[in-house]
């Protein structure tokens, strides 16, 4: 059997390396990247006005819940919701690029 102060010795760098890397994993929920949703939101601008004023039936998106934003793009992706156009938008982004979609449009603010 190993002495205490050895196990000691071997297990508190592993222990310390271990929660350092726990603390850089996102926490579940967290918010998504802004920066990344600005550059993804090119193709929904050109309906969903970033000045966040509706036109027509195209509703605003800006300053959504970005679980609810999440939400509706998943039921779009789901064909939960109907609207061809939106359907097909919404199967093309992964879980993350919704994410950060939700925190871009959530970050802005409505008129």
């Amino acid at each position: 059997m190993l002495p205490d102060s050895l196990i000691r010795a071997l297990l508190l760098p592993l222990l310390a390396v271990s929660m350092a890397a726990i603390a850089c994993l996102p926490a579940r929920g967290a918010s998504g990247d802004q920066a990344l949703g600005a550059y993804l939101a090119g193709e929904c601008v050109a309906c969903h006005l970033p000045s966040g004023r509706q036109v027509g039936g195209i509703p605003a998106i800006v300053g959504w819940p970005q679980s609810a934003f999440i939400a509706v793009m998943q039921a779009y992706a789901a064909r939960e919701r109907d609207h061809a156009l939106m359907q097909a938008v919404a199967a093309k982004f992964t879980a993350d690029e919704l994410a950060a979609l939700a925190a871009y449009f959530g970050s802005l603010k409505p008129p």
